[in-house]
């Protein structure tokens, strides 16, 4: 899906940080029981994004159960590493 096409490690950073926003958005669809090690999973990928999400959440308001601001900062972050980071 998503293959650096670069060795910059910019670009691998940036494509690593994609698949944790994956990894996160697909967590958040299953109940996870407390004390289960899926909790502290998911708790720590949402201490990675949530300062990237934090910005487009206040701009953007949830659209129903739709967090539409989780998919405008993956496409922004898509972007930028694939036309900026993955360039240089």
């Amino acid at each position: 899906m998503f293959i650096p096409t670069s060795s910059n490690p910019l670009c691998i950073i940036g494509t690593l940080y994609l698949y944790v926003l994956i990894a996160r958005a697909i967590l958040s669809w299953f109940p996870l029981s407390s004390g289960s090690v899926w909790v502290s999973i998911s708790r720590g990928l949402q201490v990675i994004t949530e300062p990237v999400l934090r910005p487009f959440r206040r701009l953007i308001p949830n659209a129903g159960m739709f967090d539409v601001s989780f998919l405008l900062a993956f496409i922004a972050i898509l972007l930028i590493n694939e036309l900026i980071l993955c360039r240089l």
